[in-house]
């Protein structure tokens, strides 16, 4: 029978969920009778688990004889209340979930079938292996791990304690996998981790992101695109800004991780930079690479945030020329500092969530009418769409799932662009 695996969640899930695929087959969940369900969870959000659950619940219903293995960083950070699923055959933490003997504590291999929780203690992982994949299923473009956890503990945050502490793929591991990814056929790589720019710094020498970033670009000729997952502005090395002005093939969007655009905010988030130095980032960013795009994550309603706090995130918008907008209103998560601490009414944090989704929206729409009558790249990501360089939708009648396309911008629907396969240029 099939091992389905459910992904919730960030990009870093994407890849893992790879990984598990592989060690569950390698355990033999693919011989059982009815079946293996994996779901990788996300934390980052209330909202998260409870769509991880009700996903869990329909999948019992419509797969009685299956058995259902719950893993990721909510299992991590809470298992009993997945362990107390009557659903759920077996719970893994996040480090388990990527070795194959876990997937065998199934009585179906001979353990006791009240024994559903495999979880130890994140915190004491102290190394990240490099996992090497040939595929990411389903995606024009692949995903490599580069790094695995976080030092910072921001007080909204609780993927410290499903992700443990920072740790780094070792550099030759992390191009070893570039190199099999692009010649199985990927034209685009993507780098990702929980605190990507914090690279390096538990690896011999200290090498930064930026150096890794070169390295891939000189040892691995076959990429096309080489993208960056979400990054903290405030740890943007030399090298990194010199490869952004430099190389081409690194693509011209950056996600940047703002979470706020006002200082005390900021402040009482633990964040490490402030509303003018984000500004200023974008600003001396788009002078070593003029048209690059800027995507940011922005929390709305978190505790104390008073109109004025939220008008600056509202003008940062504007300020950073932010396209890709990730609006979250705030969700206290058990445990954290935030939690604890004078929360918005909820009908508010609704409300300055959908300002600055409309906000980003408009911004977005200024950003597609400026691309009209533009030449682009885009990889096709299936049939009728793609995604330029700057990470824009785009729909194109050509092309086929990870080939990429020159084409001529005819306009904009509102959502995505309207593009036609590039006509020869004259002379």
């Amino acid at each position: 029978m099939a091992i389905d695996v459910v992904t919730f969640g960030c990009r870093l899930n994407t890849y893992e969920s790879e990984v598990m695929r592989r060690e569950a087959e390698s355990a033999g969940l693919g011989v059982l009778e009815g079946g293996a369900i994996i779901f990788n969870t996300c934390a980052v959000t209330g909202e998260a688990v409870r769509q991880a659950k009700q996903s869990i619940r329909k999948a019992r219903r419509e797969n009685p004889a299956a058995r259902i293995i719950v893993t990721g960083c909510a299992a991590q950070t809470e298992p009993e209340n997945f362990v107390a699923m009557d659903e759920v055959d077996l719970v893994l933490g996040n480090e388990e979930k990527l070795k194959a003997h876990s997937y065998r504590a199934l009585p179906d291999f001979g353990v006791n079938d009240t024994e559903k929780v495999r979880v130890n203690d994140i915190f004491s992982v102290r190394e990240t292996a490099g996992h090497m994949v040939d595929a990411i299923e389903g995606r024009a473009r692949a995903f490599v791990q580069v790094q695995n956890g976080c030092d910072h503990r921001c007080t909204f945050c609780i993927i410290p304690y499903g992700r443990g502490n920072s740790r780094s793929v070792p550099m030759g591991a992390v191009v070893e996998q570039v190199k099999r990814l692009a010649g199985n056929g990927y034209a685009e790589i993507v780098l990702t981790g929980v605190d990507m720019t914090s690279f390096g710094a538990d690896l011999p020498g200290g090498p930064k992101l930026g150096k890794l970033v070169k390295t891939i670009l000189k040892q691995v000729p076959d990429v096309k695109r080489l993208r960056l997952s979400s990054i903290d502005s405030i740890e943007a090395d030399d090298d990194l800004l010199d490869a952004i002005a430099t190389e081409p093939r690194l693509m011209p969007h950056l996600h940047l991780s703002l979470q706020s655009g006002d200082d005390m905010i900021l402040k009482r988030m633990k964040r490490r930079h402030l509303r003018d130095q984000s500004i200023r980032f974008c600003e001396d960013v788009r002078k070593l690479r003029p048209g690059i795009v800027f995507g940011a994550d922005i929390i709305a309603g978190f505790p104390t945030e008073t109109e004025a706090m939220f008008e600056n995130s509202e003008k940062i918008v504007e300020e950073c020329g932010l396209t890709h907008l990730h609006v979250f209103p705030f969700s206290p998560r058990e445990g954290t500092p935030a939690a604890r601490m004078p929360q918005v009414r909820r009908e508010v944090v609704k409300q300055r969530a959908a300002r600055l989704r409309a906000a980003g929206e408009a911004a977005y729409r200024c950003h597609l009418a400026t691309l009209a009558g533009t030449r682009q790249s885009i990889l096709i990501e299936r049939d009728g769409l793609g995604r330029t360089e700057g990470f824009t939708l785009a729909v194109i009648a050509a092309g086929a799932p990870g080939e990429i396309v020159e084409a001529d911008i005819t306009g904009h629907d509102g959502a995505r662009l309207i593009a036609a396969p590039a006509t020869a240029r004259a002379a």
